[in-house]
């Protein structure tokens, strides 16, 4: 279990940074894709600081906690769902090789995080499950993102970057949906 602690504080720490990066992109360049990806690194970092404090409870305390998890993980989506509806009203594509530039360092933290997380996914129920479920949809939303700037420089508008930050609102959707049955599993299941 130590190992895992480590584990998910070295992934938090770096979530924490990239954040800060892709936030910052996300705004200057007008990005829903960025915003969405850069609102889910925050949420990462919380939901690794979270697993970090709560590793050592019992398994239904721990499925309590995958359980709030599981509404944590819907918050990325609903706040692109507003930047999207904010973008959609007045639609004007993002810096395109900017946008790839910036989704591929996301690519690069979300898989170091991922193979990190690979190993324990399957040992600390729900806990470990959203830690390694978030870092891996993070990069599949992370090619997607580069794709998205690609598209942009030859279609030159919004909505390749609108299409992909709803695809990561989705991505979020469907793993608040398998934390949260894992989460019940847990709280379900006999105490020893």
């Amino acid at each position: 279990m130590p190992d895992f602690r480590r584990t998910a504080l070295i992934v938090a720490l770096a979530n924490l940074a990239y954040f800060g990066v892709e936030f910052a992109v996300a705004l200057r360049i007008g990005s829903v894709s960025l915003f969405a990806d850069s609102i889910d690194f925050l949420e990462d970092t919380a939901v690794n600081l979270l697993i970090v404090v709560a590793l050592g409870w019992s398994p239904r305390r721990r499925g309590q906690v995958g359980a709030a998890l599981a509404g944590l993980l819907l918050v990325p989506a609903i706040a692109t769902l507003w930047t999207a509806w904010r973008k959609f009203m007045a639609p004007s594509p993002p810096e395109p090789f900017v946008l790839s530039i910036t989704g591929l360092g996301a690519l690069a933290v979300n898989l170091s995080c991922a193979f990190l997380l690979a190993r324990h996914r399957r040992h600390h129920g729900s806990l470990s499950r959203a830690a390694f479920l978030s870092a891996r949809n993070d990069a599949i939303a992370n090619v997607a993102i580069i794709a998205a700037g690609l598209v942009t420089i030859v279609m030159r508008n919004a909505w390749p970057d609108l299409l992909v930050g709803l695809g990561i609102a989705a991505l979020n959707a469907d793993a608040a949906k398998e934390v949260f049955e894992a989460a019940r599993e847990e709280q379900l299941a006999p105490q020893p």
